[in-house]
């Protein structure tokens, strides 16, 4: 199919859902400005800080549009593009947009606590338990599959045929040869040095913005300056470490980035996390406004996708397996994503001016995350194709590097449409990866630190020990319990688990808006039904894991993955536990046997003094 027609579609659908779908979730949530957000009653300069729509939006969509939009619609490629799309689309609409928008909604009508906490006022300190634990376990899970997806990016290598880089070397990049000879291209340190510069500029943005109180449209100008300059040093001076053994350059920069998410998630969150994702997202606005400038082009020249990855569901069975579960658990964010609930709850209601924000950021952050996936497919249709996805992601007896093969396809695609050379299309597309890593792993981190106060909160009530309470405590815990997992264990061996535990939140997080919604006696449908059909997906795909885990263990010659068999299992355990809370809460809202709050509270918190930062 024409790769234009297919954006013009996707295109059509989003902007119907926002201007339709989404106006009437507000209504059934009674969203008025009128409401104090958590932001302003409770500000405190750290974590609750009224945001600038901008700075919030993009704060929130470089944290949410993670490794999965892309990594997620590259693997499930190999099903066809018709189906990853269907869902693309559709589960965004229906269900990762409305759970994105219904999350942040609730939490700032709840002061701002996260989902964990919400569940456990409604379902009682075992729902909380659970929830938390179940949390805990999944940003783990993320920030442990982000890490590694990072150093891969960070340290990427590129045959030098593949991206088609001229016999003169322009830049001047580092060069080595693989055991058969052929040439090869060190691009991780391209995007390497762009990420370093702007880190290094984030606290003079973050003064700029909260301290000095510069207009947000000339922020925006600098950031896009910074983004640009940090791109075009890197291409010129990207980080080399010569002779390094490629294991060393590993442990170099696993160390690296662990120790930037610690002060990143410990420090204000004006300090490095909101600049440094304001700067990062201009350069992911770049990447997908360049990929469907590419699109609107390609496809005036009658570009279309490959027919060999149209329905191609029997060789995505073949090499990841039933299409349901898999392919709805394998594209996680592109579609619906729980850890999306835990930034929506965690830090954006922290910062959110007004409750508008939560429609803007919340449901129109989802589907421009749902438009990503999507541009995602169309460079694997059009720029990869099916034979260059089964060599770089696929490859026989090798594991795939789904980072290289979008940003391959991107530049490829590219170099189709407007003549750009392929090495720098690709350089581009590895910069979006690394910029939605780093972006993502930073306030997960944050959001674990979050998580860890909340629950020795709970244990010890106000008696919680000093060293407890303290930030670098917890977001050290945090790190070093990533590094556990991530170390031993690379992105191939979590990912299934992720995706699963991610689906399995976001049935947990829409069973929770389901209940408060329930409590007020509004419609529950739009959160219920989504809840339902997400629940069943994952409890299918953990049965898979499950048997292929006891089966290695019962295989003499197996190798079951320890740690894999414990998460799934505990996964299971928790979201089993979380769902029958919640059903025995609806039971008794609908049954009559619970009191339903008739009156919203959130009147309590009319706010006629006041003002909005953007008045």
């Amino acid at each position: 199919m024409n790769i234009l027609l297919i954006l013009v579609i996707s295109l059509v659908a989003f902007g119907a859902a926002y201007l339709l779908y989404a106006r009437y979730i507000a209504r059934v949530l009674h969203a008025h400005d009128k409401v104090q957000t958590p932001a302003h009653r409770q500000r405190d300069g750290r974590d609750y800080v009224p945001t600038p729509t901008p700075v919030l939006f993009s704060h929130h969509y470089a944290t949410i549009a993670g490794a999965g939009p892309i990594v997620g619609p590259t693997i499930a490629a190999i099903y066809g593009l018709w189906p990853a799309l269907l869902w693309i689309v559709l589960g965004c609409i229906f269900f990762g947009a409305t759970h994105d928008y219904t999350s942040m909604f609730v939490s700032l009508r709840e002061k701002g606590r996260t989902v964990a906490e919400i569940t456990g006022h409604l379902t009682g300190r075992l729902g909380f338990i659970l929830y938390i634990c179940f949390t805990l376990l999944l940003i783990v899970l993320v920030t442990a599959a982000f890490l590694d997806l990072s150093v891969r990016a960070l340290t990427s290598i590129a045959p030098a045929a593949a991206i088609q880089l001229p016999g003169g070397n322009p830049f001047g990049w580092e060069l080595s040869a693989n055991a058969e000879g052929a040439t090869q291209v060190h691009i991780g340190g391209i995007a390497t040095m762009s990420v370093i510069i702007i880190t290094i500029l984030a606290p003079l943005m973050g003064l700029l913005i909260h301290r000095f109180k510069v207009d947000t449209r000339l922020m925006a100008v600098i950031a896009v300056l910074v983004a640009g300059g940090s791109i075009w040093w890197g291409l010129y001076h990207p980080v080399n470490f010569g002779a390094l053994d490629p294991v060393h350059v590993r442990w170099i920069w696993m160390g690296t980035v662990a120790v930037y998410t610690l002060l990143a998630s410990a420090l204000p969150v004006w300090v490095i996390l909101q600049p440094r994702d304001f700067v990062n997202a201009f350069t992911l606005y770049g990447g997908i406004a360049l990929l469907i400038v590419v699109s609107v082009v390609g496809g005036l020249r009658g570009i279309g996708t490959d027919p060999a990855l149209g329905w191609n569901v029997a060789e995505g069975t073949a090499k990841l397996g039933l299409i349901w579960p898999i392919l709805f658990i394998t594209i996680a964010c592109g579609a619906i994503s729980g850890f999306h609930s835990l930034v929506a709850s965690g830090t954006s209601s922290k910062q959110a001016d007004r409750e508008s924000d939560a429609r803007r950021v919340g449901y129109g952050g989802m589907l421009l995350e749902g438009l990503l996936a999507v541009l995602v497919l169309i460079a694997i249709g059009a720029g990869l194709k099916y034979g260059g996805l089964m060599m770089i992601q696929f490859p026989e007896g090798g594991a795939g590097n789904p980072v290289l093969a979008f940003a391959l396809g991107m530049g490829l695609l590219t170099e189709r449409a407007l003549g750009v050379p392929v090495y720098i299309g690709t350089i581009f597309g590895l910069l979006m990866v690394e910029g939605f890593l780093i972006t993502t792993l930073d306030t997960a981190v944050r959001l674990n630190r979050y998580l860890f106060e909340e629950l020795w909160t709970f244990l010890w009530g106000e008696k919680v020990p000093a060293v407890l309470k303290h930030h670098y405590f917890n977001a050290g815990l945090a790190v070093v319990v990533m590094l556990a997992l991530a170390i031993p264990n690379g992105y191939s061996a979590i990912w299934p688990v992720f995706g699963t535990a991610n689906q399995l939140l976001a049935a947990l997080t829409l069973a929770t808006v389901s209940i408060w919604l329930a409590f007020r006696l509004r419609p529950t449908w739009f959160t219920l039904v989504p809840a339902i059909f997400m629940m069943l997906t994952c409890l299918g795909s953990l049965s898979l894991i499950l048997n292929a885990q006891f089966a290695a263990i019962a295989d003499p010659a197996g190798a079951p993955n320890w740690a894999v068999l414990i998460m799934a299992v505990l996964l299971a355990l928790l979201g089993i536990g979380v769902v029958w809370l919640a059903a025995s809460r609806l039971y008794e809202v609908y049954s009559g046997r619970r009191q339903p709050i008739r009156e919203d509270p959130a009147d309590v918190y009319l706010r006629p003094t006041v003002p909005s930062i953007a008045e």
